[in-house]
């Protein structure tokens, strides 16, 4: 290819990538799907894309370097304190289900579809992770039960870095045994492989904590030297002992998430975005490398294979987990047809199998083919089917009434307590430690952190909520929430309060009403204005109506002191009340409202 051929490729990949992206977020779908159909179709379907003509010799170590970016990415989500808050379900699906979902597929893989039993052992554990780039996207289609919904966005979480960490043990002991005669030998070189990469881990993430906790680089300079020490630990570990850097940089990645005083929340901020830059690159390069006549060559064994994942595999993990659990069988079922394969598998995969290929393994090219014919067989069949499944089953939940609450401050934490009192609801978020910590003592869910991060994307649980409320004194901040979901709820579920300095600026200075959201409350409220009240002695009641004390009545009771915020339908239905609301209460609604002293 020459330069102008390599320009126009660097371009559509990157009009590919963000087109998937934004096809994605439309239609909540997970946007490895689009990447890989998107590669496909450019590479092997209509030929225009050629991966090995355009990068030459660079192209593995550039997907080398990729995939130990991700794994280090997806490490610094694992913290060792969280095991005991993910409930005893998760733990055991993370553990006993997923050595029984590895032996399934391990000894299908071998059956059906001929492997060696090596390379049968690697694809199990390939294929164990599901991850929350393609978790996530699905519950907020599926919209299952609290229980469901916490247990499968946990699971992805957790899997995803112990199901890597596992992948490089096991390719590594394949390498060791391929490369030395003798299984003592073998041992011996896989035994290096552990302890080098474990070594140069935990050395690598030990420095470059202290280098943050004791603040000898600037704050600015902490991403650019976990991407210099990623890379540099990754070479280095595979100079000393050759495969070991993966591992190295898993495990440098859950030291640094489990060493005290270190905050990896920009890092973490930082690598997330580089991952999506990554991903969508990377996948559509993977994707356009496919050979179909080898993948179609292995016949209907691959729908064999995958029926035995999605019939066998996922439901034995289940009914070992949830054994004794509070979980009914509904739940269950659910819960067993849900486990969409994601990023680890694909992008691990690639570099496995070339790596495996070229140590002799005969079939081990065969792993990219099948690996993505798992994710895209998983992805489609269960997005397609899952909701139906739920509401089938019963355990989807209704259309979403609860409210997302942007911020934790003292006025928020009021009107969120008095709606989870009414039976919504409520998750609170802040990036003040003190404001989360706070709520969270008054048995408030909180999600500590931007709403509008990309950490927020993969980890802010969304099931059951329908509404936001943009409840901070900065009015910015409320203003780029209702931004941010507007798709998900909706604009005419958008509220917030304005700030006092907001409504004092002119037009051009202030953000639009569209992008506010409404005002909140039958006489429209600042910020100011309601904890000046609230500290005033005004309250929040709550107030059912009957046939005897009508809305007539509530009215003439109360008069200008009531500003009404929130209304109970005799369904249960919540409405939020605003300053051009047209609601009718009636016998057996419930108000909410913050009512002033009456004064003497």
């Amino acid at each position: 290819m020459n330069e102008q051929q390599i320009l126009l490729a660097f371009g559509g990949i990157g009009a590919a990538a963000l087109a998937c992206q934004w096809l994605a977020w439309r239609l909540k779908l997970p946007a490895i799907l689009f990447l890989l159909l998107s590669g496909i179709v450019a590479g092997p379907v209509l030929g225009w894309l050629d991966p090995q003509e355009m990068f030459g010799p660079l192209l593995m170590p550039l997907v080398s370097l990729a995939v130990a970016l991700i794994l280090f990415e997806g490490s610094l989500t694992l913290h060792l304190s969280q095991w005991r808050e993910i409930g005893s379900v998760v733990q055991r699906m993370v553990t006993l289900g997923a050595l029984s979902t590895w032996l399934v597929i391990a000894v299908a893989t071998h059956w059906l579809l001929g492997f060696d039993w090596p390379l049968a052992v690697l694809f199990g554990t390939l294929t164990l992770v599901t991850g929350p780039t393609v978790i996530v996207p699905m519950l907020r289609v599926v919209r299952p039960k609290a229980a469901v919904a916490n247990i499968l966005r946990w699971e992805g979480i957790v899997i995803d870095p112990i199901g890597a960490l596992l992948a490089v043990v096991v390719y590594s002991f394949i390498i060791a045994s391929a490369a030395d005669d003798g299984l003592s030998q073998s041992l011996k070189t896989f035994a290096g492989v552990i302890f080098c990469g474990s070594a140069f881990g935990a050395a690598g993430g030990w420095i470059l904590g202290q280098v943050m906790r004791e603040q000898w680089l600037p704050e600015y300079l902490h991403n650019l030297a976990s991407l210099a020490a990623v890379l540099g630990i990754f070479i280095a570990a595979n100079q000393v002992m050759h495969e070991s850097g993966l591992l190295a940089v898993t495990v440098m990645g859950m030291w640094l998430a489990n060493m005290k005083g270190v905050d990896v929340r920009q890092i973490l901020h930082f690598k997330e975005n580089l991952s999506v830059l990554l991903i969508s690159g990377l996948f559509i390069l993977l994707a356009a490398r496919l050979d179909l006549h080898a993948l179609l060559g292995l016949g209907p064994a691959v729908l064999a294979l995958l029926l035995v994942i999605q019939l066998v595999a996922r439901p034995l993990n289940v009914a070992l987990s949830t054994w004794g659990s509070p979980l009914n069988w509904r739940e269950r079922a659910l819960l067993a047809w849900i486990a969409p394969r994601g990023i680890v598998a694909a992008a691990v995969s690639a570099i496995f199998a070339i790596r495996l290929d070229e140590a002799g393994h005969e079939g081990a090219l065969l792993l990219v083919p099948l690996t993505f014919a798992v994710i895209i067989g998983t992805v489609v069949l269960q997005s397609a089917t899952a909701r139906p499944l739920a509401r089938l089953l019963k355990v989807a939940e209704p259309a979403p009434s609860g409210f997302l609450i942007v911020g934790a401050n003292p006025p928020a934490r009021a009107i969120a307590k008095a709606l989870q009192e009414m039976g919504s609801r409520v998750l609170l978020t802040d990036s003040s430690w003190e404001n989360i910590r706070a709520a969270r003592m008054d048995g408030l869910a909180t999600y500590f952190g931007n709403p509008a991060s990309q950490h927020a994307d993969a980890h802010l649980d969304l099931v059951g909520l329908g509404h936001l409320l943009g409840l901070s004194p900065a009015g910015e901040l409320n203003a780029l929430a209702c931004m941010r979901f507007r798709h998900d709820f909706g604009a005419q579920r958008l509220f917030s309060l304005a700030s006092g300095l907001e409504l004092s600026r002119s037009d051009k200075h202030r953000a639009s009403d569209e992008h506010r959201g409404q005002a909140l409350g039958s006489q429209p409220l600042t910020y100011v204005q309601l904890a000046n009240q609230l500290h005033q002695g005004a309250e929040l009641y709550s107030t059912h109506l009957t046939e005897a004390f009508d809305w007539d009545a509530y009215r003439a009771l109360h008069g200008e002191r009531a500003t009404l915020l929130f209304a109970r339908d005799a369904n249960g239905w919540v409405h939020v009340c605003g300053p051009d609301s047209t609601l009718k209460p009636g016998p057996g609604w419930t108000l909410l409202a913050l009512i002033q002293q009456q004064k003497e």
